[in-house]
């Protein structure tokens, strides 16, 4: 943990911004202890902004609602609705409310439900759910949260105001994966945030949702609630950012696959913006970006470990025993590969095999080209597969006529294992250790990328050598790997 601050006596430095995922206000033990760290840390800082996700698995009740409710199907969103209604009774229930505050959110949630009742109505009648209507309805969530952790906290005589990020964070009108708009979101942050703070009282703000300049509901796509506390720590000034879920810090493996993967007391933007991007269950890039530019330190706790120290994310590399930080992987992924003797020296032919990829909006997640020049491949989702092949046959038709294409086929059964460190680019050897650690059990790698950052090297590898591989790389490179 960071060392604690006297900020109580100096309080210019600016607030601590604390985000609870959905794992830390899904159930009423996990809320109880998340009242208690926001007490906690109220008597430690100045200043206090928190941010609420909605309860784990209530967003994906209400995707299902929206969806059922365009399929007409009748029952299946009157059952999500049902689910959605008790599992927030049962936590108001089980929660130590006065009787007077009881009633009061058994009122606000059941008005919330209506609405989605009312939504999915009128989705019914229209026959379809459009971007728009699907950012109102998954709102909901957070909206209904919110007011359940402000209501606890006034009962603990901790004086708060809730706020709906649609109300806070401006933002372009691209629904489900909007932009903050960062001057006009300043703008709202001086006029309903900061007096709150000069008054002692805590915002507690919805995660995840978002509004146009017009109020327009809308919502901050993957990694929404850490984007709202990435973007709310921006716009404060923030001195640190806190992300609270259900694990101890970053881990340098997928602790599922790897059983002694140990938690990661120091990591570098960069490190982690690669790992979010190789499969590691981090933050999104996005989510970082406004605390990179301001220099603000985030940082990753255990809502059921509070006495952990947790990760801490900066802007500054730290020196590591190893020469890798963590090791990654992909899965559910597929190798595509566009191949021919008569590709060499013919110009056009790579351009032309993503502009195919490109038009069924397919992600490409890595590349790798011989340098004869005569076959190019690229791993993308596996539910992309099909579409993506016949997109190339069509493209590529002529080629494959006169045979300077000869082959593109796709390895279904594929993971891309990538190893991340900052250390890489400045530590010769790094790639052979990798490579020596699965040479040592037999893995074949099918195809190798390297970025320009030297930040970390992919490998593809069949998905049934796939744990074996993560395993070797973080024992023989990871723990063993030390000078």
């Amino acid at each position: 943990m960071a060392e604690i601050k006297d900020v109580k006596k100096d309080h210019e430095l600016g607030p601590l911004v604390m985000k609870f995922g959905g794992t830390s206000v899904g159930s009423p033990e996990a809320m109880m202890r998340t009242v208690n760290i926001i007490k906690n840390q109220r008597q430690e800082w100045e200043q206090l902004v928190v941010v609420i996700s909605a309860m784990s698995g209530i967003t994906n009740l209400l995707i299902a609602c929206a969806n059922d409710a365009a399929a007409d199907n009748l029952e299946g969103y009157i059952n999500s609705i049902s689910l959605i209604r008790k599992r927030h009774l049962e936590a108001i229930e089980n929660l130590p409310y006065s009787a007077q505050s009881r009633e009061k959110v058994n009122a606000i949630i059941q008005t919330y439900l209506d609405r989605l009742h009312n939504y999915c109505v009128s989705i019914q009648t229209m026959g379809e759910v459009t971007p728009r209507g699907m950012d109102a309805i998954t709102s909901l969530g957070e909206r209904m949260n919110v007011r359940l952790v402000s209501e606890l906290l006034l009962d603990q005589a901790i004086p708060n105001q809730p706020i709906d990020g649609d109300q806070l964070i401006v933002t372009d009108a691209n629904f489900q994966n909007a932009h903050p708009l960062r001057e006009l979101t300043i703008q709202k942050v001086n006029t309903l945030v900061n007096p709150l703070l000069k008054d002692d009282v805590i915002p507690i703000i919805t995660g995840f949702l978002s509004g146009t300049e017009e109020g327009i509901t809308t919502t901050l796509g993957r990694g929404g609630s850490d984007y709202t506390a990435a973007v709310l720590g921006d716009c404060l000034g923030a001195q640190e950012v806190w992300t609270w879920t259900d694990v101890d810090g970053v881990m340098t493996a997928d602790p599922s696959v790897v059983t002694d993967a140990k938690v990661i007391s120091h990591l570098s933007f960069d490190e982690v913006s690669e790992m979010a991007y190789f499969g590691a269950k981090v933050l999104h890039p996005k989510t970082m970006r406004p605390l990179m530019e301001k220099g603000i330190p985030l940082w990753v706790k255990n809502t059921f470990n509070p006495a952990s120290a947790g990760t801490c994310i900066s802007n500054q590399a730290q020196k590591k025993e190893g020469y890798l930080t963590c090791v990654t992987n992909i899965r559910d992924v597929s190798l595509v590969t566009v191949r021919g003797k008569g590709m060499l020296g013919v110009p056009g032919v790579a351009a032309r095999t993503f502009s195919a990829v490109a038009k069924e909006n397919a992600s490409v997640l890595m590349i790798s080209q011989s340098s004869s020049e005569q076959s190019i491949c690229f791993v993308i989702p596996s539910h992309d597969e099909s579409k993506v092949i016949q997109s190339l046959k069509d493209e590529l038709a002529f080629e494959l006529s006169r045979g300077d294409v000869d082959t593109i086929n796709a390895f279904s059964d594929a993971v891309i294992v990538t190893a991340i460190g900052a250390a890489m680019c400045q530590t010769p050897g790094v790639s052979a250790k990798v490579f020596g650690a699965l040479g040592k059990k037999k893995i074949n790698v099918i195809a190798i990328a390297q970025g320009s950052s030297e930040f970390s090297i992919s490998m593809v590898v069949a998905k049934e050598e796939a744990d074996a591989a993560v395993q070797e790389i973080h024992t023989e490179v990871i723990i063993n790997g030390t000078d």
